[in-house]
């Protein structure tokens, strides 16, 4: 049985709109989660991403085809699977960091839905791999556009109007 998110909170549990991140740090872990706390906190960005998220589903042990969602012992959200994914590889690490990470980072365990207090679950590295191997590049693909498009509407301007940026890059 696979969810998206889980609705209902657990004590401890802060809402990921309410996760405070330093707005003053360089380092791209808080930036990576201001992101997707934006993406959550959005509704019309939310549906669409989540929409999208309902494909991440683990192919049959027997039989061909997808899971059933439905049907089944609960499995890791999709939420997770989602914040996993674009940790890995916007940090571009392997699974053995992903672990340490989600296992230890008290940021990135608030915004999975863990409380700070009286929550033990640990991540086992086998269960990473299987499920962020979900998170395919079409998918992220997806999710992207829908983040451009949602980027697009902050700055209000057309797609005839076009963007202009400066980059500096030191090779």
């Amino acid at each position: 049985m696979r969810n998206v998110i889980n609705l209902q909170m657990k004590l401890g549990e802060k809402d990921i709109g309410a996760i405070e991140l330093d707005p003053k740090s360089r380092d791209d872990i808080p930036q990576i989660l201001r992101g997707l706390q934006y993406i959550y906190t959005e509704q019309a960005v939310r549906e669409r991403v989540f929409e999208i998220l309902k494909e991440l589903l683990p192919n049959r042990i027997v039989g061909e085809g997808k899971a059933d969602p439905n049907n089944g012992r609960p499995g890791m959200t999709q939420w997770t699977i989602l914040v996993f994914g674009v940790l890995r590889l916007a940090l571009n690490i392997d699974y053995d960091r992903l672990q340490e990470l989600v296992n230890q980072h008290k940021t990135i365990r608030q915004m999975i839905g863990h409380s700070d207090w009286l929550d033990d679950a640990r991540y086992e590295l086998q269960t990473l791999k299987d499920n962020v191997g979900l998170f395919t590049p079409e998918i992220l693909d997806r999710i992207n556009q829908e983040v451009v498009r949602a980027g697009h509407g902050v700055l209000k301007k057309s797609q005839e109007e076009g963007i202009d940026a400066r980059a500096d890059s030191f090779v």
